[in-house]
């Protein structure tokens, strides 16, 4: 037997067995054993690097635009009907501006829509990296677009701006989580994913405080609000392209095999990376060419029909789920409590204080308790917080400490949804699914998610208008059936290569015995194919 030494942790591959390549099956069976450290480093400085680089030029700019067009709202509807007005001589009357102003937030959705479905084109074509260096160009044009509408007298240019970013914005949302899990180590990958979701917390929280008035919250400044847009994209063209591409890709999509160890080099800053090497290869795809799955291939593959189900019932809750209508309600929950509307503007910062603060706590415990655990107590706690916060909006005109719950209950709702669905279901697109399958993975959530968050702008003023303060209900059902769904469909992931996740869901998938060997084939390492003989020779240890 094989002996490893002290501080070493021995991986076995099995050559010519069951879960061989198809052109192996025939060869003698053998153990080919790895050496390699049982310690894997943590955090490194490129990885770090690289996943503040993209994630600031990506979903920083989505969550500054959620909240970035909130504060100038009542200047933006001013242009219109001055522009209106400038162009035909008569006023807008108060539902055309409406109008206007609900088709400039609902458009965003829309683009968001159309750059989750070119989003896998462009990862095939250009890689994860160089498919978000390529996006700056989207959100600088956007940038440009909806600063200069002012100056030009165009509500047609904000428009545009707003699809341009919200295409920037479906395909970076989509792109980033991909990109961040292809270069995380296992034991890492929950904690980097929810850099996306840091960033987007902290892009509403930036937006926020420029809306004050004594930062850009003036009306002769509301178009310098969007024209700082221009910003993150620069950094990231200045910066991105010194960092690593995904290793996944490099290895299994381009068969570059020395690109793919230096870029697992500098990403975890040593240089024996032969264990990572052959678990990649082993994830997915056979070593000669890779085969990656259309959109509608991935959705006729019993293989993976629960992983689908599984993401797109949590991205629809990640938007379903309320937080949206707690924005809504936040202003005059405060005013409620006899808070001054003065200070409002400095309360509601706070939220985007505990949107942070709840983020960076999530990506800190994530891999301590798993990404399981945070979504189902995440969905489940904002279930209960909103029946509680519907007691206490009805009755809060008989007792008036229940305006104190009232905003308690605003503020627990949001850590609710930062703490595990407001970043999560981003990892868990990236986990549940092996490189040929995650494009389009991707794709689907991206559609999902986005087409939810559309349908709930058209929807949510009719909920509202309804049910008033019980609208909170129908959310909190919401959470309800998708930590209840959850419990019971979901596995955990923490730690967990990409194919031991996919081979968790082959029993709930129902798939054939014979299926599941021909995946293993499939996905099974080639340790003696011709590309690996020199790496190999210098790095594998001994054979039993």
């Amino acid at each position: 037997m094989h002996s490893s030494e002290p501080g070493e942790e021995v991986l076995r591959l099995t050559v010519g067995s069951a879960t061989a390549p198809k052109h192996m099956e025939d060869t003698d069976q053998e153990d080919i054993v790895v050496k390699t450290p049982s310690k894997t480093k943590g955090f490194t400085r490129i990885l770090v690097l690289s996943s503040l680089s993209a994630a600031f030029g990506s979903s920083f700019i989505y969550g500054y635009n959620l909240s970035v067009v909130n504060g100038p709202s009542d200047y933006i509807k001013d242009f219109f009907n001055t522009t209106w007005l400038d162009r035909w001589s008569t006023s807008l009357t108060d539902n055309s501006v409406t109008l206007l102003w609900s088709f400039t937030i609902a458009i965003m959705s829309i683009g968001g829509l159309v750059g989750a479905l070119i989003m896998r084109f462009m990862v095939q074509r250009f890689g994860r990296k160089g498919t978000l260096l390529l996006n700056n160009a989207l959100a600088i044009l956007a940038a440009l677009l909806m600063s200069l509408c002012l100056l030009a007298g165009s509500w047609e240019m904000l428009f545009l701006g707003r699809f341009v970013v919200g295409i920037d914005a479906g395909i970076s949302l989509s792109v980033l989580p991909m990109y961040l899990a292809e270069i995380s180590p296992k034991n890492l990958r929950g904690s980097m994913g929810q850099v996306s979701a840091i960033f987007i917390c902290l892009g509403v929280f930036t937006g926020q405080v420029f809306n004050l008035k004594e930062v850009l919250g003036k009306e002769s400044h509301w178009s310098i609000l969007f024209a700082i847009l221009v910003v993150p994209p620069l950094v990231q063209l200045a910066t991105l392209p010194f960092m690593p591409e995904s290793p996944r890709y490099l290895l299994l999509e381009r068969q570059d095999v020395k690109a793919a160890e230096k870029a697992l080099q500098r990403l975890l800053g040593r240089q024996d990376v032969q264990r990572e090497m052959v678990e990649i290869q082993a994830e997915g795809i056979a070593q000669a060419h890779v085969s990656v799955v259309s959109l509608w291939g991935l959705l006729r593959e019993r293989a993976v029909r629960w992983q689908v189900i599984t993401v797109a019932v949590t991205m629809a809750c990640y938007q379903l789920c309320g937080v949206n209508a707690i924005w809504f309600y936040a202003s005059s929950i405060f005013r409620q409590a006899g808070i001054d509307e003065a200070i409002t503007p400095y309360i509601i910062i706070s939220t985007g204080g505990t949107e942070v603060l709840a983020a960076l706590l999530s990506g800190l415990a994530i891999e301590k308790l798993g990404r399981r655990s945070l979504l189902i107590v995440g969905f489940g706690a904002m279930a209960v917080i909103f029946g509680v916060l519907t007691v206490a909006l009805n009755l809060q005109d008989s007792y008036h400490w229940m305006s104190s719950l009232s905003i308690a209950c605003v503020l627990a709702v949001i850590a609710s949804f930062c703490i595990g669905p407001g970043g999560i279901p981003f990892v868990l697109t990236g986990e549940l699914f092996e490189q040929s399958y995650r494009p389009a993975a991707f794709t689907v959530a991206g559609i999902v998610s986005w087409l939810s968050n559309f349908i709930l702008s058209l929807v949510f003023p009719f909920i509202q208008k309804a049910l008033d303060a019980y609208s909170f209900l129908v959310f909190g059902a919401v959470c309800l059936g998708a930590a209840i769904f959850l419990y019971f469909v979901l596995p955990e992931t923490k730690k967990r290569t990409f194919m031991e996740i996919s081979r968790s869901f082959d029993k709930l998938n129902k798939v054939p015995l014979a299926s599941i060997l021909a995946l293993e084939k499939r996905e099974s390492v080639n340790v003696v194919s011709a590309e690996f003989k020199t790496i190999q020779s210098q790095n594998l240890g001994t054979h039993l």
